[in-house]
């Protein structure tokens, strides 16, 4: 299973995808919207971890992107931004899941199993 992780807290990003690749995961990284849009667009993603704020492009408008092409790969959103209209803004551009920074890494994963499994459940 490949993941695509896209945020630009490298202190954040970097032990995030070694714990992802512990766990037996292809990581890719972007740490900004412009690479983590063309990574997400040219690859083969079974899923995707977007910050909403980032440089370049947010998380959101790489979320839109994806959904206007069609592409249904799972994007999880691992962002700061934690209002209720946030959430709610995020869901309806596309994200199946939403988790708000600081999270437990126990619920990222769980939350990254259950996204992988709905995915796999529908090929």
């Amino acid at each position: 299973m490949r993941i695509l992780l896209v945020d630009d807290e490298v202190e954040l990003t970097d032990p995030l995808s070694r714990v992802l690749t512990r766990e037996g995961y292809g990581v890719d990284v972007a740490y900004d919207g412009a690479s983590g849009s063309q990574m997400a667009l040219q690859g083969d993603y079974d899923l995707l971890i977007l910050d909403w704020m980032l440089p370049q492009y947010t998380g959101l408008e790489i979320c839109q992107q994806l959904r206007r092409k069609g592409d249904t790969t799972p994007v999880l959103f691992l962002t700061a931004k934690d209002t209720l209209d946030d959430r709610v803004q995020g869901l309806d551009a596309g994200a199946d899941d939403y988790l708000v920074k600081p999270f437990e890494l126990r619920e990222l994963l769980a939350r990254v199993r259950a996204l992988l499994r709905r995915k796999s459940a529908l090929e």
